[in-house]
């Protein structure tokens, strides 16, 4: 998980405001079929709008794609200040889509601090539901640090020879992917590329 964290307290540079960023696209993507929900006082939800996660994951110094190919954004929120404080996108090629983030800002609301692996855990799953929703068959993520939480969603870790070529942005350290839920699979090469097979 990309994160940042400037004590318990973050300072007023940690936040990460609305605007857009300047010279950035930042079109939404397509409509999502999922609905908000809440969880410890943080709200889940897609984004309509990608500006305040591409300036979170520019904060975190993440990885993110280029706007165009954002196929969904997710996001979690503190309800009262309606300020994002995590993020995970999601691009798509075919059946396959590759996840980035999520990426989660050390946040206190009020006198609680907000629980940083809980928020991208929850992101996790409002991304293996949409991605469901949508028809796409394998996910593909990027360890982070997160490994028990791809591994409690079922993700396996996997070569990277597995990534289809129109994921592939850059070396990356590791690999997970994500099938249906299920860790009973087979690696399996073919003529037409590198997949994933049950």
């Amino acid at each position: 998980m990309a994160r940042s964290n400037r004590g318990r307290r973050p300072a007023a540079s940690a936040a990460v405001p609305a605007a857009t960023v300047p010279g950035a696209a930042h079109t939404a993507p397509e409509s999502s079929p999922a609905l908000p929900r809440v969880s410890e006082g943080v709200e889940y939800r897609p984004l309509g709008d990608l500006a305040p996660a591409q300036q979170l994951f520019s904060f975190a110094a993440a990885a993110i794609p280029p706007a165009a190919d954002v196929h969904l954004a997710w996001g979690a929120w503190l309800p009262g200040e309606q300020r994002l404080v995590g993020a995970l996108l999601m691009e798509r090629e075919g059946p396959s889509a590759m996840l980035y983030g999520p990426v989660v800002v050390a946040t206190v609301d009020g006198e609680r601090e907000i629980a940083s692996l809980d928020v991208a855990a929850q992101l996790v799953t409002g991304a293996i539901e949409e991605s469901a929703a949508r028809g796409v068959q394998t996910l593909f993520a990027r360890p982070q640090g997160l490994d028990r939480i791809w591994i409690r969603y079922g993700f396996i870790p996997i070569p990277e020879g597995a990534l289809p070529s129109a994921l592939r942005r850059g070396p990356g350290a590791g690999l997970f992917a994500y099938r249906g839920g299920s860790a009973l699979w087979t690696f399996r090469e073919t003529a037409s590329g590198a997949r994933l097979a049950r």
